[in-house]
């Protein structure tokens, strides 16, 4: 009997101490400009649903989307441009779960407290008070909108020509950059200015000079989180995570 005794309580230890459930893992690949807001959403969704743990990857979207391509597990993709989730839309994009989640503005910055030649405005870029400028690259959204803005003024063939241009992987990649003086200025998001003390808006982009920045999201037909999928969509939605956005600097666009 005591042999008896002794095996239930070891099983009984055993199975007090085993999980009553797993967490859900739900994976996320968003814009990096979305980090800020992001993050914040994921410690307020933590409260609303403690059985799902929101797993992020952040980076450009451009690399976001050949990893998806590549076979990542994904199971929401947040784009900074529509390009990126157009070239997935049709095998990777679960149907009817597309939308547009927030929009964004294009600003150039200096480094805080060392603008000496008193750079103010877009078209400076191509004069000498500009001795080096960080862009995100070809396959970065705000690399693609900043050689529009400059294609459009008619300035990015100068500019290019001039070897000004230092090219970043991603926009926080622009914005330390910036912020450590590395170059003169940078072109970024509005958002991700507002997250730095170490660098200073001098100019947002010329009227009519890009396509408007909208953000898209959509769940991937292969997430084998669907329900949790949904639900937190569901939840960026909400008024709720709309405040953080704007808070942030974003801006909600109309349904």
């Amino acid at each position: 009997m005591k042999k008896l005794s002794f095996l239930a309580l070891v099983c009984a230890v055993i199975l007090t101490a085993a999980p009553v459930f797993a967490a859900t893992e739900l994976s996320v690949f968003a814009a990096a400009s979305m980090t800020e807001s992001m993050n914040q959403i994921a410690q307020m969704y933590q409260k609303a649903d403690p059985n799902v743990k929101i797993v992020y990857n952040f980076d450009s979207s451009g690399t976001l989307k050949t990893q998806i391509e590549q076979g990542a597990e994904c199971d929401i993709f947040i784009s900074a441009g529509q390009k990126q989730m157009n070239a997935i839309n049709d095998k990777f994009v679960m149907p009817g779960t597309r939308f547009n989640i927030v929009a964004n503005k294009v600003v150039l910055i200096v480094p805080k407290g060392k603008n000496a030649t008193s750079i103010n405005n877009f078209s400076d870029v191509v004069t000498d008070k500009v001795k080096l400028i960080a862009l995100g690259n070809s396959d970065v959204p705000v690399g693609q909108y900043s050689e529009e803005i400059f294609k459009n003024m008619g300035l990015w063939d100068k500019l290019k020509s001039e070897n000004k241009i230092t090219f970043a992987s991603n926009v926080k990649e622009v914005l330390a950059q910036t912020a450590a003086a590395a170059v003169s200025c940078g072109v970024v998001y509005s958002t991700d200015a507002a997250t730095s003390d170490a660098v200073e808006v001098v100019a947002s982009a010329p009227k009519d000079t890009h396509k408007p920045i909208v953000y898209p999201a959509a769940i991937m037909k292969d997430s084998k989180n669907k329900a949790a999928a949904e639900a937190f969509v569901k939840f960026l939605k909400s008024d709720v995570c709309a405040n953080v956005f704007k808070k942030i600097g974003f801006a909600i666009p109309e349904k």
